[in-house]
């Protein structure tokens, strides 16, 4: 069980560190990125991370599933299959573990991204059959729907 039930708070501008892209995935330009951990689960699945970065295009792979939340500027995102979103702020994207984009950034971009490490099959088999289990003796729903906490009363 984890004991750190402590709430974080942060205020005003945060300060991002640099963050180079690794120069091998570096098509165009030279884009200059930064970041900042903001949050780390307990279990140390889950991850919270602010990143921008300047003119540039450049591929990223992901080796965690990543939702990103663009909250300044654009980017261009050409992903596996070739199909091309140009994306700005207040549209998100999901990447998930084991895929690759095609970043284009233009000016600039700032995101937030949420990060997490997808449990081992055998986990994910264990956690269905726990819930099918549940379902069967009616003490519990299928798992499908949002957490408590965002659910309707």
């Amino acid at each position: 069980m984890y004991n750190n039930k402590k709430i974080a708070f942060g205020a005003g501008i945060v300060q991002l560190n640099l963050a180079a892209i690794n120069p091998l995935w570096v098509l165009e330009g030279n884009p200059v990125s930064r970041h900042k951990l903001v949050s780390t689960s307990a279990d140390g699945t889950a991850s919270t991370v602010f990143w921008d970065c300047t003119a540039g295009r450049f591929n990223w792979f992901y080796d965690v599933d990543e939702t990103v939340y663009v909250t300044e500027g654009s980017v261009t995102i050409k992903d596996q299959e070739g199909s091309v979103h140009r994306m700005s702020a207040g549209d998100w994207i999901f990447f998930p573990k084991g895929s690759h984009a095609e970043w284009t950034v233009q000016t600039y971009v700032r995101k937030v991204a949420f990060c997490r490490a997808p449990l081992p099959k055998s986990v994910v088999f264990a956690r269905r059959v726990y819930r099918v289990l549940k379902r069967l003796i009616g003490r519990g729903s299928d798992g499908a729907e949002a957490p408590a906490m965002f659910q309707d009363g």
